[in-house]
């Protein structure tokens, strides 16, 4: 089951993720949301519509705008609507 980890502790565990682009993205109900703080930072992808990130913060440590989200995405990425993918040194194992 795919786990999205960082600074020793699970963000998120589901094996209903969706992978796009190589990016697994985590279903809602999989995400430990205590490690998310809304970022204000924002960026637009051409077929998926505009993503918001979201800072991971875990035992003081801040990894920036290391989440991200869909919230609204483009009919063609409707099915990750609200999912949520990591990087920045966020590993997801398997």
């Amino acid at each position: 089951m795919p786990k999205a980890k960082w600074n020793g502790k699970v963000l998120a565990e589901s094996d209903q993720t969706v992978i796009v682009e190589g990016n697994h993205y985590f279903p809602p109900e999989s995400l430990h949301r205590e490690f998310l703080r809304p970022s204000t930072l924002t960026s637009v992808c051409p077929w998926k519509g505009t993503a918001s990130y979201h800072d991971i913060v875990v035992d003081g440590k801040v990894n920036a705008a290391a989440a991200w989200s869909y919230l609204k995405p483009k009919e063609a990425a409707s099915e990750i609507t609200d999912h949520v993918a990591f990087w920045k040194g966020v590993v997801v194992e398997h």
